[in-house]
């Protein structure tokens, strides 16, 4: 299989010397640079996620991937994901289609639900409407998409009836996927539209998402769709060693774990908890190259996916190690999983 090596990031704000948050535009000029360096070292693909909150600094990943399209040659922009249901798919369209332009076809982008609903309340949304609005507008972006004429109608938004939105992509298509979690009803609504889909993976074993991707190929087939691409975004730390890189990330995994959990009133995750999603069958992809490798390798043999995305910030971990762990990544994990894959650069 052609398998494709990438990373995602939230911009998660680290912390300076005397435990004081970092700036938030001090953290996107570190994603800017960790994108640029994923280039250098060949990666694939990169993903900024769209969040609205104090511990996350990216909120227009569009506006980032645009700096980085004028900064990079090679590597695929994407958002991870695009929160779809708060915002305009015309405005989608033409935001990336514009990073389209300026990377020379290297833009794409995810659409979801994102993982928080701050978006909502700050952009005057209902949450009563969270099924709705979702629905509605991946209806309407999926005709724009088509870079064709659009008369549509729906009961969010006033009908559209356009030529095309514009600008246009040069290739005619703005390669646009849709980031799921676990329910049936997403891949069965992005098989309907045709759209390839990022599974994440962000508790549990990867083979309790088999039967949902089982699933979504079946839908596709008894759409009479072609087979489409599937990728994996899941959290993950790479160094030298496993012990290192426990050593190294465990400190901000817990922490982060912890704050989401106050939210969700979760109990306290203990360093046991986090050992366990760092093992052969957690969620957690953490540990030396060959460890990481190896367990990347397994989990896109099981779902047959041809894309792996290393969500390689967490919580409060720091620029230099993120910037070691997009090195070891793109130099030793990479070639690793190619090899066991069989599938080139």
């Amino acid at each position: 299989m052609d398998v494709e090596l990438g990373l995602d990031t939230f911009g998660d704000i680290a912390l300076l010397p005397d435990g004081s948050p970092l700036h938030p535009a001090a953290v996107i000029r570190e994603v800017m640079a960790e994108g640029q360096l994923a280039d250098r070292l060949g990666l694939d693909f990169i993903g900024l996620g769209e969040h609205h909150r104090a511990d996350y600094a990216i909120a227009a990943p569009d506006t980032v991937l645009a700096g980085l399209a004028a900064s990079t040659e090679h590597i695929r922009l994407g958002s991870s994901v695009t929160v779809l249901s708060s915002d305009d798919p015309v405005r989608v369209f033409e935001r990336f289609a514009t990073v389209d332009a300026i990377s020379q076809g290297r833009a794409e982008i995810t659409v979801g639900r994102g993982s928080f609903i701050e978006s909502f309340p700050l952009f005057g949304l209902d949450l009563q409407d969270y099924e709705t609005l979702f629905s509605e507008k991946l209806d309407l972006l999926s005709a724009i998409l088509t870079e064709q004429p659009v008369a549509w109608e729906g009961t969010t938004r006033p009908p559209l009836t356009v030529d095309r939105v514009q600008p246009g992509t040069e290739s005619g298509r703005l390669t646009t996927w849709v980031g799921v979690g676990g329910t049936p009803q997403s891949v069965v609504r992005a098989a309907h539209y045709g759209l390839p889909i990022v599974v994440a993976i962000i508790g549990g074993a990867t083979r309790q998402f088999v039967p949902l991707v089982d699933l979504y190929r079946r839908a596709l087939s008894e759409m009479g769709k072609p087979e489409l691409p599937v990728a994996i975004h899941s959290p993950g730390y790479v160094a030298a060693t496993d012990e290192q890189a426990q050593e190294e990330y465990l400190p901000h995994f817990i922490g982060y774990m912890n704050v989401i959990g106050r939210e969700r009133r979760w109990a306290p995750m203990t360093k046991e908890q986090a050992l366990v999603q760092m093992g052969p069958d957690g969620a957690v992809y953490c540990g030396s190259p060959d460890t990481v490798a190896q367990k990347i390798a397994e989990s896109m043999r099981l779902l047959g996916a041809t894309r792996f995305q290393l969500k390689y910030s967490m919580g409060t971990l720091p620029h230099e190690l993120r910037s070691s762990c997009i090195r070891l990544y793109a130099q030793e994990v990479a070639p690793r999983v190619r090899d066991l894959l069989g599938g080139g650069a």
